[in-house]
């Protein structure tokens, strides 16, 4: 394996990460203590700026208007963006509409490229994804209650859906539901768009995580299809395929949802070395940088954080050459260790900053309350423990002298 990252990418970071600090980060303070709807049109100027520097919507296809980079190459794009809440919105590769453009650019029909897939990869629109369901295990997403019955030419959609990222001011959602009930569990589900607009789409709130609601691309909907119309041409892929459509889709996005998480992480130990050389605590001058348990925490955070990453580019690397079918095992790991990481750096970084960590006067407490969800979102991390341990252990043959 040979981890030279080549110099065009080396650059591209290098513009990224001066961006993200020149533009992004000190809006922050802006960003917490207002509704998001207000910071919209700075935002819209700093998207104008990354279409003229040419960074727009990095890891979406070129031939759809995006920069076409490989997997790894935007896992280290995602890193650098990772680092502020702002950064994959301004440079349009953010949940769920990445995701969307992958089912979209493989799945889709020309028709459907053309109405749906172009306009969100310029920008123009946004989409939702909407399979979580309120009442079905999350984890499992072959339990579905949500059905799409066929009527003349039409599906006529049924269902209760929550944490339907991005629902708020989203143009059209890719729903999950059952269309073949008869079929084996696998192959029961369909994709389906359904353009938010349609009668019987109602979105009926954003959910408050931890007390905070978003709105626009951070929020998290719950959703209602109430006898929801389409036409059966907005069928992506066959029918009875959703499952396997979601699976394509959650493994290259746990590598971008992992190096997210690892700018994450190289933001909180960064604020938490400022803060411990900074922070003095005695009469005598001396910082909490002179305490072995903070030296402790950084020396572990600096660690784990190299290794959860180096991890995540092997597991990119390894869909990039063999496809994420045969990385299954490499993205479990870093689905839960990567999250794991991060959740321990945050609360150490918090615990640097004191009663400052606990305030929005930094990006810790938004962080801490918000990716506290990343051993739960796309799947649950014992569940991938426990998927991983089987298949490790389907390697091993029982051994009749023990």
């Amino acid at each position: 394996m040979d981890f030279t990252i080549s110099n065009k990418i080396q650059t591209l970071v290098g513009t990224i990460n001066e961006f993200m600090d020149k533009e992004i980060i000190p809006l922050e303070p802006q960003f917490l203590v207002n509704d998001f709807k207000d910071l919209l049109p700075i935002l819209k100027e700093k998207q104008n700026r990354v279409r003229e520097m040419k960074l727009w919507a990095p890891n979406f296809p070129s031939e759809c208007g995006g920069m076409g980079l490989s997997l790894l190459e935007h896992g280290l794009v995602s890193e650098a963006l990772g680092r502020s809440p702002l950064g994959h919105y301004v440079f349009w590769c953010q949940a769920p509409d990445a995701g969307n453009v992958e089912i979209l650019h493989s799945h889709g029909s020309r028709k459907q490229k053309e109405t749906y897939l172009n306009p969100l990869v310029k920008g123009d629109i946004r989409s939702c994804f909407a399979m979580t369901e309120v009442d079905m295990p999350g984890s499992n997403p072959v339990m579905m209650e949500t059905t799409a019955v066929k009527d003349g030419n039409d599906y006529v959609i049924n269902g209760h859906k929550w944490y339907t990222t991005g629902a708020d001011g989203a143009n059209f959602a890719i729903t999950m539901a059952v269309t073949n009930p008869d079929n084996p569990i696998y192959t029961q589900a369909s994709m389906i768009i359904v353009p938010t607009n349609t009668p019987g789409f109602r979105l009926i709130r954003n959910i408050p995580v931890m007390g905070h609601e978003g709105s626009d691309w951070a929020s998290h909907g719950e959703v209602m299809f109430e006898s929801c119309r389409v036409p059966q041409k907005n069928l992506l892929g066959p029918e009875g395929h959703g499952f396997k459509v979601a699976q394509e889709r959650l493994g290259p996005g746990r590598i971008q949802h992992c190096m997210r998480w690892i700018g994450i992480c190289r933001r909180a130990l960064d604020l938490m070395c400022n803060r411990a050389n900074k922070r003095v605590i005695t009469p005598s001058g001396k910082t909490l940088g002179t305490r072995q348990t903070v030296q402790n925490w950084i020396s572990e955070s600096a660690a784990q954080l190299e290794a959860a990453r180096l991890l995540t580019l092997n597991a990119a690397w390894q869909i990039d050459r063999e496809g994420a079918p045969n990385a299954r095992n490499a993205i479990s790991m870093i689905k839960f260790m990567v999250a794991d990481t991060m959740g321990k750096i945050l609360d150490r970084a918090l615990q640097v900053h004191g009663g400052l960590g606990m305030t929005d006067d930094t990006i810790l407490a938004f962080y801490f309350r918000h990716e506290r969800a990343a051993r739960i979102y796309d799947g649950a991390d014992e569940v991938h423990k426990t998927s991983l341990a089987k298949r490790i252990l389907k390697t091993y043959k029982p051994d009749v002298n023990t």
